[in-house]
């Protein structure tokens, strides 16, 4: 009876260390997953008819599409972000919690522009405005800091050329 009482305190101790070497292994994975995904931000140069150019940010993770520039005090000089969908679709966008007004210019599957819009302000709590949809599906969503579309001479169906950096 001694040897079945050793038995489970054993079996116990066994079974304690399998489950700390699993949470081990899988706390492992996490942090090198996490580790692994953070790269530098990937950029791409917009370039507007009038050969203007900016930077922008691709927003090309869940946590970037949904705060976008939000709670940045300021965008680098010609800087802006770039937000790709998975499809065309009529997006709208809001400026919950920007520091900043910003230009949102809304290009279909082709680099045109499809609908814009001047100096939205941004807002501290909701409920916040949404901007869009434009009127015609869009795959992509830039926005910059107001002004942009004047300075860039921007104008619908104006043809918008990309190149990653």
């Amino acid at each position: 009876m001694e040897s079945s009482q050793s038995r489970p305190s054993g079996w116990a101790d066994k079974k304690n260390r399998i489950i700390m070497m699993i949470l081990l292994a899988i706390l492992m994975m996490s942090l090198s997953m996490f580790i692994g995904e953070r790269k530098e931000s990937e950029i791409i140069v917009v370039r507007f008819p009038s050969g203007y150019e900016i930077e922008a940010e691709v927003a090309n993770t869940p946590e970037k599409q949904l705060f976008g520039l939000a709670f940045r005090e300021e965008l680098p000089p010609n800087g802006g972000m770039l937000y790709i969908f998975e499809e065309n679709g009529l997006h709208r966008v809001r400026t919950k919690e920007y520091r900043f007004p910003i230009d949102i210019l809304w290009v279909d599957e082709s680099h045109h522009v499809v609908h814009m819009l001047e100096h939205a302000d941004p807002c501290a709590k909701d409920p916040c405005p949404l901007f869009g949809p434009p009127p015609e599906a869009a795959r992509y969503v830039i926005q910059a800091e107001a002004g942009l579309l004047k300075k860039a001479g921007v104008a619908l169906n104006d043809e918008l050329h990309y190149t990653l950096m």
